[in-house]
């Protein structure tokens, strides 16, 4: 069976995380939510995805629900973590959910999608409506974070053409001023979006599980 997942770089170092993460005893469930690859056009271009109504975040509910039903798995030690646009639905389950991820690693992502209404680059989304600002915002976690309690490790490079760095600085600053959750943050110093130096990707990797085996492992 061809797998329906993208075939960037990164989604090869995915499965080696999650292997590792198997390999230490953690059930793994990787999400192919809607919006990606392998089911033809409506799955990828759904017109209520991202920032028009983030109906793809109900496929990571429905994963993690699954997970809950599982008789292997405590149901009261689910995380979740991702890179980008895994970042955003990491922080998005976080902050909406912290019911069911109680942590998760967020790694370059998108936290405001009503910020890019106002980024003069081409290709931002420039030229939204009042309305559309509005529901690009309630479609983003920062819309969420009174509701967020469970603990995260952000993870950026401040040179971030892709994702802007204040993305992730915007955030830990509504979180940390909230008060109640607990928030770590890693920066690398001159990384793009996707760490260039291997020994930072290794970090990032490492922390990564570090942080999810502390809040949700085995005691």
């Amino acid at each position: 069976m061809l797998l329906g997942w993208h075939y960037m770089e990164f989604y090869a170092e995915a499965y080696g995380i999650n292997q590792y993460f198997a390999s230490r005893g953690y059930v793994v469930i990787s999400i192919n939510y809607r919006s990606g690859v392998g089911y033809g056009r409506r799955f990828r271009m759904p017109p209520d995805a991202g920032r028009r109504g983030a109906s793809e975040y109900q496929d990571v509910v429905a994963g993690a629900k699954y997970l809950q039903a599982r008789p292997e798995v405590d149901p009261e030690r689910v995380g979740l973590w991702g890179l980008s646009y895994g970042g955003l639905l990491t922080a998005m389950g976080l902050a909406r959910n912290s019911d069911i991820f109680k942590a998760g690693v967020d790694l370059a992502g998108v936290h405001d999608w009503s910020a890019r209404a106002r980024d003069p680059r081409p290709g931002a989304a420039q030229g939204m409506s009042a309305d559309e600002r509005k529901l690009a915002f309630d479609s983003s976690p920062v819309a969420a974070v009174k509701t967020w309690k469970s603990p995260v490790l952000f993870i950026h490079g401040d040179d971030d053409r892709n994702v802007d760095f204040s993305q992730t600085v915007d955030l830990v600053q509504k979180l940390r001023a909230k008060g109640d959750v607990h928030v770590e943050l890693m920066v690398r110093p001159d990384e793009p979006h996707e760490f260039m130096l291997h020994k930072n990707r290794l970090d990032a990797y490492n922390a990564t599980f570090e942080f999810l085996n502390r809040f949700i492992g085995k005691k």
